[in-house]
Parts: structure tokens; sequence; C-alpha cells
């Protein structure tokens, strides 16, 4: 390998070098048997594209718009927690990296840098994630402190109930930093002997009665528009519409909650199917590759979300490889999107790509 990564893959290398085995498993690592991880992954490679030849791809636009918002690429970064265990810098050194690049970013509820730490920094557009706490007041006040540090959306997380059974946390004996947004609110200073004191941290703290009734509670509470995050069926995207929320993010949590669901990729259509166009469907889990990011526009995905490349390229090489991560991606993705026949990803249609399913009808 030489000293620049040319592709995602390398720069995990590095931030397998550079990490602690505890933080390295932390990030890399899904649930349980881990099926869903590499399927995660895998699933694309079952994705064909359908060129188009001789068309006129001497000027690209990959540039697109989420809930009003101009974004240089259909490409987000997706809240992933406790980014100084990557870098010292943390979600700050992300959050310039996607203002450098003009993409936007999500902050996660568990990040390690304060919201008005990240607000400051620089001028990114900025998404909240939240987790729901059986101390409701605590979730309302992050979201509070966010809308008023000028993030632009929640995304609630919905599919963490309980955290899911990371194998490698517990033998590691994975320990959490007490985060800073919680100073005075809550400790993540919890009994651990039986392994992970994250899980002991999520099991003592996360709401799991929280339910689509209290969509409404949410709503009362902000005015930011609402993305539900982990929707993986077609029942739960038309419950999302009937309630109310602003878009909706095909994600099973990177495979590290409920370990043999479906890789999100191969339910993205179904998803997109069930809303019809009415609110944006955003997508996050396995993009590695501008070829996935094509794939994932082309079965209806309106954006997509990065959240272990980012990692891997702050734990390599800080800003600069945050924004590396970003940049490569972006360049893959104009190159495919030129072989392909698409001079803008609206011209990115269901017709470039051939799935599992079109295999399956043509044999019928």
């Amino acid at each position: 390998m030489g000293d620049e990564p040319v592709n995602v893959k390398e720069y995990q290398a590095l931030a397998k070098q550079a990490l602690p085995k505890m933080y390295y498993d932390y990030f890399a690592g899904g649930s349980e048997d881990e099926h869903t991880l590499r399927e995660n992954n895998n699933a694309f490679q079952r994705i064909i594209i359908w060129p188009r030849i001789l068309i006129d791809v001497s000027k690209i636009d990959m540039s697109t718009t989420i809930l009003g918002y101009k974004t240089s690429a259909p490409i987000m970064i997706a809240p992933t927690a406790m980014h100084k265990l990557a870098h010292p810098e943390g979600e700050i050194a992300t959050a310039k990296a996607a203002a450098a690049c003009n993409v936007i970013m999500g902050l996660s509820f568990m990040s390690t840098c304060t919201i008005e730490e990240v607000a400051s920094s620089c001028n990114a557009v900025r998404f909240f994630q939240l987790y729901v706490y059986k101390r409701r007041e605590i979730s309302a006040l992050m979201v509070k402190r966010a809308e008023t540090n000028g993030f632009k959306a929640v995304r609630l997380t919905a599919d963490t109930p309980k955290l899911g059974r990371r194998e490698a946390d517990i033998k590691n004996k994975m320990i959490a930093p007490q985060l800073k947004n919680f100073e005075g609110l809550v400790s993540t200073e919890v009994d651990d002997s039986d392994g992970s004191n994250l899980e002991a941290f999520a099991s003592r703290s996360f709401d799991p009665s929280f339910s689509w009734k209290d969509i409404a509670w949410l709503k009362s509470i902000t005015k930011l528009p609402i993305l539900i995050k982990g929707v993986l069926t077609r029942e739960d995207a038309i419950k999302a519409l009937e309630v109310g929320v602003d878009g909706v993010i095909v994600s099973n949590h990177g495979a590290r909650q409920l370990d043999y669901v479906p890789a999100t990729i191969s339910v993205l259509e179904e998803v997109v199917g069930a809303v019809q166009r009415r609110i944006p469907v955003l997508f996050d889990g396995g993009i590695r590759r501008g070829t996935d990011v094509f794939k994932a526009l082309a079965v209806g995905a309106n954006a997509v979300m990065i959240g272990r490349p980012v990692v891997y390229g702050l734990a390599a090489k800080g800003e600069y490889g945050v924004k590396r991560i970003i940049e490569m991606l972006k360049d893959e993705l104009e190159l495919t999107m030129a072989l392909a026949g698409c001079t803008t990803v609206n011209n990115i249609t269901r017709n470039h790509v051939r799935t599992h399913i079109d295999v399956h009808h043509c044999r019928l």
C-alpha cells in the first residue's frame, strides 16, 4: 500500500493500525454473528450497473437538494458516536470536513464534542440525531440545544429500544467516555462487570416504551423537520407517512442492532415504493464505493449516508482523512455517472441497474 490511500478499504486498514483494538472493534463491529454486517456490503455486489453509451458526459453535475438544502453531492455524513475515540479533534474535525466538501453532517446524540462546539466550528449544514431517554426531559433539552444552535433537522433513531448485542464490545469490556453534552445531567459511569459499560449505560438510559404515538410528543417540542431512521419495511414506511414525519432513513443501524435483518440495499426499493415520493428516502448502510452510491440512487434513494468510512478517515488522518473519504466517493460517483451515461443525479434511474428482483422476474 502506498502512503496515500486510494479507496475506503485502504483507509480502513490504516484506521485498524492507528486505533486501540477496543476502539477499532467498537467502530467496525456488528451484532452477534455479524451476518447483516457482511450482507450490508455483499448485497451491493449482487446489483449490476446497466450503462448507456454515446451520451455527452463532458459536464457532470452531482449536486442535489435535501430538505431544501443544496449540497455538492447526494452523500451525507451519518451520525456515529464518540469521534474523539478515533481522533482528538473528534466531531469538530468531521464537521469542518463536511463544510469543506459542502455535504450535510449528522451529529450523533452520543458525540464527544458538544452541540455548541460543533455548531461554532464551521458553517456546515448539520442534522441532529436523537435517542429518546427514559428521562425525556434530557432528550427534549438536546433537541432544543440543537435547534438553538442552527441544526436543520432531527433524525430520530427508532431501532434502538435496547442496544444490540455487540460481542466484541462485551469481550473488550468497552468503556464509553463521559459525554460532555450530558455533564450535570446523566453519567455514563455504570457497572460494567459483565461486559461493555456502553451496553449497561444504554439499558439504563434508553426508553423502550417509545412508540409511534410518541412522535406527536417529538413534533410538539421542535419546529425542525423530523426524519425516522431505522425503517426496513413497507409497513413502517407507511406508518411514518401516517404520523407525518418529513423523511425516512432506510437503515439497520450499521448492522449493530438486530442481526439477520436484511441488508439495507435489499429493502430500499420496497420502502421507496411505499412512500411514493411523498417524502425523501435517505439510505444508510454498506456504502464503500461511488458505484454503491450510484446503485442506491438508481433504486430510489434521494441521498446516501456514510458512517464507518468517515470514522476510518478520521482515525487515519484526522480532518484531512474525512475530506479525502468524501472526495474519493464523490470522484468515484462522478466517474460512475459518466461511464453509465448520466449527467445529473436525476438522470440516474431504475433502468440503470439490475437486481435480484429483476433476475427473478426474468426466470418467471
